[in-house]
């Protein structure tokens, strides 16, 4: 028994002794795309701010100036449509100059547009401020930068990430919103005109010390890449390629039945609820506080409501998404005409919580939709395809307007609107699936 347990004493001190293992550190390194998502959404929060200024603005501009409300919504509707007009060039000028300079410069025009206003004594000023300045530059801020900074930065967790930096635009108005309602109802107009013009200059160091516009500046492969991607050479005549690119996709079908919808999807958002609802509220008797405020509750549903449809996104087919997006909204829609009244009762906020859930929930389908048939052409043709949204947005918004001004009631533009999002959902379920993506000119 003595010399087995010597021997096996033996045995373990000729055993050669092992090196400890070094403990793996629990720390995970982010990668720099998440840096950059960040960088990007708080930038289309501080370009957001303009969004939450038209509607809370309709009724204290026709009082002072004697305006009407045709004539305020219509430097509204220039803003919307040069804000989708503008979004194809812009994605264009980010492959040529760069995401860094545009979106400064974009920024800075918002900041001017916007703090131009205060001075401003006749309606042709308005056009020129809130339609023509701020439209440039919310329009290179639109969504085609989501489109084209998820493109650049990740390969994995695309319908996560454009759902994030969609819903970034209905975070600066949860933000914005309940503060500048607050102070034109309690000082005056201007203030909230210099705070939107604040709000954007305050980001532009920010963008531009922060923000890269490609992984291989920074020698990184995309996020969820197996090999290096490198920094493709800048591509000369943005104007050239976004017309050349958008000529190649209106020969297919599922451009028009994208942007079809799409424009519908805008009417019945930006052009409509966003300009129009507190207003409406207003007519109703509701404060215009109180009608702000469900704006801003919107917002926070709509963030909820659009990281969950880029998660759906990438699990689910994008058309039926859509379709049931677009179904459900335009039952909402023919519902609210019963719901508005002086106070905020619980349908109204049902229908609150409900139209913020579904509101831009429509853009990670979209845009993978763009992606499926488009290729690396995608972030151009989604910028055309927004600018449909604007579109029907511009419509929208002026016609309301000219609609309140005519019958006296937002009624009929409330259950137009929902007949044409129903009409949205067949377009969409139309789209046939495409395995490779369709050849585009570069």
């Amino acid at each position: 028994m003595t010399q087995t347990t010597e021997a096996a004493s033996t045995a373990e001190d000729v055993r050669p002794t092992r090196k400890p293992r070094p403990r793996r550190s629990r720390r995970i390194a982010l990668h720099r795309a998440w840096f950059v998502a960040a960088v990007a959404f708080v930038t289309i929060i501080g370009a957001a701010a303009f969004r939450s200024v038209p509607g809370l603005l309709i009724d204290p501009l026709h009082q002072e100036f004697g305006w009407s409300r045709g004539t305020i919504s219509a430097a509204v509707s220039i803003n919307l449509a040069l804000y989708g007009l503008t979004a194809p060039f812009a994605a264009a000028l980010m492959d040529r100059f760069g995401i860094r300079r545009v979106v400064a410069v974009a920024l800075t025009l918002i900041a001017i547009g916007s703090g131009l206003t205060v001075w401003m004594t006749a309606a042709w000023q308005l056009l020129l401020c809130w339609g023509l300045l701020v439209g440039l530059g919310t329009g290179s801020m639109a969504l085609a930068f989501a489109a084209t900074v998820t493109n650049r930065w990740f390969t994995e967790r695309r319908g996560l990430v454009t759902g994030i930096l969609t819903a970034a635009s209905a975070s600066g108005q949860l933000i914005f919103l309940p503060v500048l309602s607050w102070t034109v109802e309690n000082y005056d107009w201007r203030p909230a005109a210099v705070t939107v013009a604040l709000a954007a200059l305050a980001v532009v160091p920010f963008v531009w010390l922060l923000l890269r516009d490609h992984p291989a500046d920074v020698g990184l492969r995309p996020y969820g890449a197996q090999e290096f991607v490198p920094k493709p050479p800048p591509v000369p005549g943005a104007a050239r390629r976004a017309i050349t690119v958008l000529l190649s996709a209106a020969r297919t079908g599922p451009f028009w039945l994208l942007a079809g919808s799409f424009a519908i999807c805008g009417a019945s958002t930006n052009g409509l609820i966003q300009t129009h609802f507190v207003p409406a509220a207003h007519d109703h008797g509701m404060p215009i506080t109180a009608a702000a405020s469900l704006l801003a509750v919107i917002g926070v549903f709509d963030v909820v409501g659009t990281v969950a449809s880029g998660w759906l996104t990438d699990r689910f087919e994008a058309r039926r998404l859509l379709a049931v997006y677009y179904a459900l909204r335009g039952i909402s829609l023919l519902f609210l005409p019963m719901l508005l009244a002086p106070s905020v009762r619980p349908p109204m906020l049902f229908f609150i919580v409900f139209y913020g859930l579904d509101w831009v929930a429509t853009v990670p389908p979209t845009v993978a939709l763009c992606r499926e048939q488009y290729g690396d052409d995608s972030a151009i043709v989604f910028g055309w395809v927004l600018a449909s949204h604007q579109v029907g947005a511009a419509l929208v918004a002026f016609l309301g307007g000219v609609a309140r001004d005519v019958f006296g009631t937002y009624d009929m533009v409330w259950y137009s609107s929902g007949a044409l999002c129903a009409a949205a959902a067949l377009m969409v379920l139309v789209i046939r699936r495409r395995t490779a993506p369709v050849g585009m000119a570069a």
